[in-house]
């Protein structure tokens, strides 16, 4: 059955005129006798005429993957400055008939990222962390590392680490623990990682019972895949920075995050679970199976639904587009809200530059995508990409169905958020429309 494509009234008010400012824009004189909109039409800026233009391009995107069957629903958002245009299409559940809204809420999964970049780095500006310093004091269950002389060797085949691991290794994913992008039992330490039942090493798992401290024991048996500072790997040095963030803070991660980003940034639907007063915003989750989405996580029995014993720092947070906008604004703004600074200039700096080197580049290509670096917590695009991308900007993507993209030299954000995981690290077609159509349209 073909899903009945929704907008909200405001969304769909938003949509129509903007339609008309894309046409006047194009034709100011192409609707004789429309004087009242044409004065409308006139005290728009550029930009906000713009704006409208690329809604409703992405209400037709949205629309037509709808259609096919890939999402039930989904909510994409583009803003530039203080101006901001949302279209939530479709429905929150293909078994229901719930209308998806504009603060629907999404599992936003590894665009948790760069939030617990963000707090790490708030503490690394109040002196209680130090981007170069060995993380042993903190983490004791990492010091004195050994490493894998290669990455399918046996577990006791190792040499020692060459130096201790940072919290610009954590940051950057040089930590020297990561994905493997092989069949997870393809090597000796991918079937040790499953033994151990650890999350951080492939999707996100709110229900695993094993709690942090325990968590890290187990993480600590294992050796290194690579020396610190080499290699390019992803996900799970962000689990082990939330960690570290918890035990530096002497609070829960939750609590950091609450107390850190998500109050000062008015955050406040972003969380490691649902509330029960909050379940009839969460959006069912799916998995693609022949090219349509299957059910994979519903709201009534969700794994989101309770607090976990794990709260992930990698890919662990649940979210909305107005929410993430409002963390969008933040980086974009230099760091700053309300007037104030909450991370200062050079945070920023850090946080957005890529760090990699050419054959870290490469290494990562797979996940990343090319012509794509990595920051804290972050991708930054190094060279404009055939998806639109431009250089400089920067974001990630949430594999179970959601992007975030910003561009500091336009100002302007994208948010899309389905309900669809990722059935490859590459984009979904959705997503990269998405992006072409907002940093890239077609009618400039």
């Amino acid at each position: 059955m073909t899903a009945r494509a929704h907008i909200t009234r405001r969304s769909f008010t938003s949509a129509l005129s903007g339609l008309g400012a894309a046409l006047l824009w194009l034709s100011p004189r192409a609707f004789p006798g429309t004087q009242d909109a044409q004065q409308q039409s006139n005290r728009m800026t550029d930009a906000t005429r713009e704006l409208k233009a690329i809604a409703v391009q992405l209400l037709a995107i949205l629309r037509r993957h709808i259609d096919s069957g890939y999402t039930p629903g989904a909510v994409a958002l583009v803003a530039q400055g203080g101006r901001a245009e949302v279209v939530a299409v479709g429905n929150q559940a293909s078994e229901g008939v719930s209308p998806m809204r504009t603060d629907s809420i999404f599992r936003i999964s590894s665009m948790t990222k760069p939030v617990t970049a963000a707090a790490a780095l708030r503490l690394v500006q109040d002196g209680k962390l130090r981007l170069h310093e060995p993380i042993d004091r903190w983490l004791p269950e990492l010091a004195k590392r050994r490493v894998l002389r290669q990455i399918g060797a046996e577990l006791d085949d190792t040499v020692p680490a060459k130096r201790a691991i940072t919290l610009e290794d954590l940051l950057t994913f040089r930590c020297g623990l990561g994905v493997v992008l092989a069949p997870e039992d393809t090597y000796p330490i991918q079937r040790r990682i499953s033994e151990l039942q650890l999350v951080g090493f492939g999707a996100p798992d709110p229900a695993s019972p094993i709690g942090p401290d325990e968590w890290l024991r187990r993480l600590g048996t294992l050796p290194l895949m690579a020396q610190p500072g080499e290699r390019w790997l992803y996900n799970t040095g962000a689990c082990i920075l939330g960690v570290l963030l918890a035990r530096v803070s002497a609070i829960s991660l939750p609590a950091l995050l609450q107390k850190r980003v998500f109050e000062p940034l008015g955050m406040k639907d972003t969380a490691f679970f649902v509330p029960e007063s909050k379940l009839s915003r969460l959006a069912s989750a799916y998995r693609l199976e022949a090219g349509r989405a299957q059910l994979y996580d519903a709201p009534s029995t969700s794994a989101w639904r309770a607090a976990p014993a794990f709260s992930d720092g990698a890919a662990g947070l649940l979210s909305t587009a107005d929410d993430f906008l409002a963390f969008s604004r933040f980086v974009l703004g230099r760091g700053r809200v309300g007037g104030r600074h909450l991370l200062s200039e050079a945070a920023i700096n850090a946080m957005t530059t890529d760090y990699l080197t050419p054959a870290q580049r490469s290494d990562g290509a797979p996940i990343l995508g090319p012509g794509r670096g990595w920051g804290f917590g972050m991708s930054v695009v190094a060279q404009s990409t055939a998806a639109g991308l431009p250089q400089g900007s920067y974001g990630w993507n949430g594999g179970l169905g959601t992007t975030w993209l910003a561009d500091p030299q336009s100002g302007r954000t994208a948010i899309l958020l389905t309900q669809t995981m990722f059935t490859s690290p590459a984009a979904p077609a959705v997503h990269q429309e998405v992006w072409r159509a907002v940093f890239a349209p077609a009618f400039l």
